[in-house]
Parts: C-alpha cells; sequence; structure tokens
C-alpha cells in the first residue's frame, strides 16, 4: 500500500487496488470547539456506508451533534473509543471509496483559528464561492447543472445533495422523496431511546476523573459569573387563575398535540415585562464599558439532564404566542432527555428562567448565566391559605420567584418594577391580551 500526498495537506489517500482509503476528518463545528467527547458509534468497521448516513454522534462543551458521511464506501478504521476526545482536524474514520470514485480533497480541509476562511478550496462564481463536497459536484456536473444557480441550504451557503435534487426536481416537475436536510444533523427524539438510569456501583475506593463537555463548561460559566455583584430579589406569585385557565386550556392544547405546562406563560409574561424593561434583556462587555440591548427576546430554559445542567432557549419570544412557546419547549425538552440538543438551541440567551421547583423548593439563589444580567427561579407551587377581598381565608396557589441580577447596571428599583409587571400578567393571565401582538 503506497501513501499518497495531495497538494492539500490535510487530505490523506491510501492508494490500494479495491478503492482509495480517504481519512475522513472531524471539521470545524462552530464556536471555537477544538475538541469533543465520542459518545457512540453508528457504524463498525467494514459496515458500508453512503452520503449522509450517521458515522457518530459527539458531544461538545455546549452541544451534541452527529456526524454524517460524506462519501459512499466502507469503514475501514474507527480511530476512537466511545467517551475518547477527538479533536477538530484529526481523523474520525478511514473509509474505502468505491473503486474509480474521485476523490476531492477540498472537503477535508477543516478550519481552525490558524487557518484563514480563504484558504478553503471552492469555486469562484461571480465574486463569490460555492461550496459543496465532491459528490454533489459530481451530481451537478452530470445532470448538467451550474452550482451557481443552486441556492444552498448547508452551513454557510454550503449546497447539499438535495439542494441539487429539487434543483432537478423544479426542472423537471418531479417529485422528490425526503433527503436530510443538513451535514451535520439534530436528530429529533425518536432516533435514541431515552438514557437508562446509571446503576450504583460501590468500588469501595476514591476515583478520579477528568470534567469533560457539559461539565468543562459549567466551571468556566460560574467562573466568570463569580465576578457579577449578584442583587437578589424575592416574592410570591398567586397563580390561582393561571391554574384554572391552563385547566381550560389543556385538552385543547393536546388535541393540538402540544403538552401545556405553566412555563409558556412564564416565560411569555417575562418577554412582556421586559418590553418595558429592556435593559433586563441586555448584556455588558468584559470591561463593563458598554451595554448591549437585545432586540430578541431569547429567553433560556435551565434544564436538568442527564448530562448536567443545560439551558437552550426560545428564540424571539417577543413574535410568539403562548401556543408557538408551548411547542418550542416541546422540543426542546424531548431533545434535552435524548441529550440530543443541539449549538443552535443552547447559544444565544438574553434572559433565563430556572424551574427548580419542578424537582423541589421554594426559594433559592440563581446565578447568572454571562453575559446575560438577569435570572429567575422559580419554586414549587403550594396551596396555601390566603385571605381574599372579603377577608376570608380561601386556598391559594402560591409560587416563590427568586430573581438575581447584574448590580453592576440593574439598581433594585427596577428588578421589583419588572417584577411587580410580570407577576400582575401571571395573576391576572387575562391581562396579558391587551399587550399580546
Amino acid at each position: 500500500m503506497q501513501l499518497y500526498t495531495g497538494s492539500d495537506p490535510d487530505v490523506v489517500v491510501f492508494a490500494v487496488s479495491r478503492g482509495p482509503i480517504v481519512q475522513f476528518k472531524l471539521s470545524d463545528i462552530g464556536e471555537g470547539i477544538m475538541e469533543v467527547t465520542v459518545k457512540e458509534w453508528y457504524v463498525k468497521e467494514g459496515d458500508k456506508v453512503s452520503q449522509f448516513d450517521s458515522i457518530c454522534e459527539v458531544q461538545s462543551d455546549k452541544a451534541s451533534v452527529t456526524i454524517t458521511s460524506r462519501y459512499d464506501g466502507v469503514i475501514r478504521k474507527l480511530y476512537y473509543d466511545v467517551d475518547a476526545t477527538a479533536l477538530v482536524g484529526k481523523p474520525l474514520v478511514d473509509i474505502e471509496t468505491e473503486s474509480g470514485s474521485e476523490v476531492i480533497q477540498e472537503e477535508d480541509v477543516v478550519e481552525t483559528p490558524a487557518m484563514a476562511r480563504e484558504e478553503h478550496t471552492h469555486q469562484e462564481i461571480k465574486g463569490h464561492k460555492t461550496q459543496a463536497t465532491p459528490a454533489v459536484r459530481r451530481l451537478a456536473m452530470e445532470n448538467n447543472i451550474k452550482l451557481s444557480e443552486v441556492l444552498g441550504t448547508g452551513k454557510d451557503g454550503r449546497i447539499l445533495k438535495e439542494d441539487i435534487l429539487n434543483f432537478l426536481a423544479k426542472q423537471t416537475g418531479a417529485i422528490l422523496p425526503p433527503t436530510p436536510s443538513q451535514e451535520i444533523q439534530t436528530p429529533g427524539p425518536a432516533t435514541k431511546p431515552l438514557p437508562k438510569s446509571p446503576k450504583l456501583v460501590f468500588t469501595g475506593k476514591d476515583v478520579t476523573e477528568p470534567l469533560k463537555g457539559f461539565h468543562k463548561a459549567m466551571v468556566k460559566t460560574m467562573m466568570a459569573a463569580l465576578k457579577i455583584p449578584h442583587f437578589g430579589y424575592c416574592d410570591e406569585v398567586d397563580l390561582s387563575r393561571l391554574v384554572a385557565l391552563r385547566a381550560e386550556l389543556r385538552p385543547v392544547m393536546e388535541g393540538r398535540g402540544v403538552k401545556l405546562s405553566y412555563m409558556p406563560f412564564f416565560i411569555k409574561a417575562a418577554s412582556l415585562g421586559l418590553l418595558h424593561f429592556p435593559i433586563l434583556n441586555a448584556s455588558v462587555d468584559e470591561g463593563c464599558q458598554n451595554i448591549t440591548y437585545k432586540a430578541s427576546h431569547n429567553i433560556g430554559l435551565a434544564m436538568d439532564t442527564s448530562q448536567g445542567l443545560l439551558v437552550p432557549n426560545v428564540k424571539n419570544v417577543q413574535l410568539l404566542s403562548v401556543f408557538d412557546i408551548a411547542q418550542e419547549l416541546n422540543r426542546l425538552q424531548a431533545l434535552g432527555a435524548a441529550g440530543q440538543l443541539g449549538t443552535a438551541d443552547l447559544t444565544g440567551g438574553t434572559f433565563t428562567l430556572s424551574n427548580i421547583g419542578s424537582i423541589g423548593g421554594t426559594y433559592a439563589k440563581p446565578v447568572i448565566l454571562p453575559p446575560e444580567v438577569t435570572i429567575g427561579a422559580l419554586g414549587k407551587i403550594q396551596v396555601l391559605p390566603r385571605f381574599d377581598a372579603g377577608g376570608q381565608v380561601v386556598p391559594a396557589h402560591i409560587m416563590n420567584v427568586s430573581w438575581s441580577a447584574d448590580h453592576r447596571i440593574i439598581d433594585g428599583a427596577t428588578m421589583c418594577r419588572f417584577s411587580n409587571l410580570w407577576r400582575e400578567y401571571l395573576e391576572n393571565p387575562a391581562s396579558m391580551v391587551l399587550d399580546l401582538k
């Protein structure tokens, strides 16, 4: 077997009689991530794969993603065991491509901080660069399709196989079956069984292991949060009317296939309050010299998962209805339970709520997630005696809320007024209708 190295050092092809073997490398998955943990292999040595077939699931300190094949061929080598650390730019698997198939080297280029984006080999067309895999280029060539005429739906405008097929279908009027939508996909909850509860193992000795993935990210975030002077504020909310409203709406929502919890109301009420107090939806730079007021209300929900604490967020809550929010929460919770939350779900948050009461407890001291400036912790809902307007003792559904704010830019009065408005929306949910857009 003779080693052949082309002009691009990031691709190594082994010339063998059965077909060239390509070292399929772990590409840059964004967010400055340089290493990931291999959580599961979907293939083994000797398995035949096609383009877009799932190869493995990897987890960074921010998200889990599924890596898919760019080639048709046979898996000849797996470079990592499960739970091993894989480095961006290093070989992930060896794939023996089909004999006689063309192997174009550009796709195994991996962008790292030491490489300029211009180092990628792309096709120059009318002043911009067209990105596509070798197989996609071959498919376009076989069907006499100019890549400049195809709209790419992949990352950074990359043209995918289904883009070519959809373009061809429009030209011919054919109806095509559904195809994968991304080269790196976030699978739905049905693609993987829910994780089983780990069995307790008593070893009789101390065990030391390195921090990885989300736990490593949590250390970094909490160290940054220590630099923020936290202002705390607590209150209680009477949710009796909201409890009745939810009971009335639940059958309607279930008829639409959506589970309705209280959280969509809490999130929407927060968004309505942020319209009046935009500084709570802001961020400050590292030196605390500039404030950026965020236009979007990307409200995060602290979620307890088998992987640890994760905070996915609902994007653009200011534009969503309560139903829309409930639908998105159902999706995020299903992905969280399956350990399949993607980078897009876990980044870009501007304001956070922690529903710690779903586990237990009444009050908490939530820690701000930089660069955000506000977080709220919601306690459990309790039925407690309270006085009504007539002085009679009645049962009330009471929830405690604990706020933490960045005291460098948020004063106590602002936090208090926001909390009062948020509480008013929840205690009188009909009033939310007046401000919904």
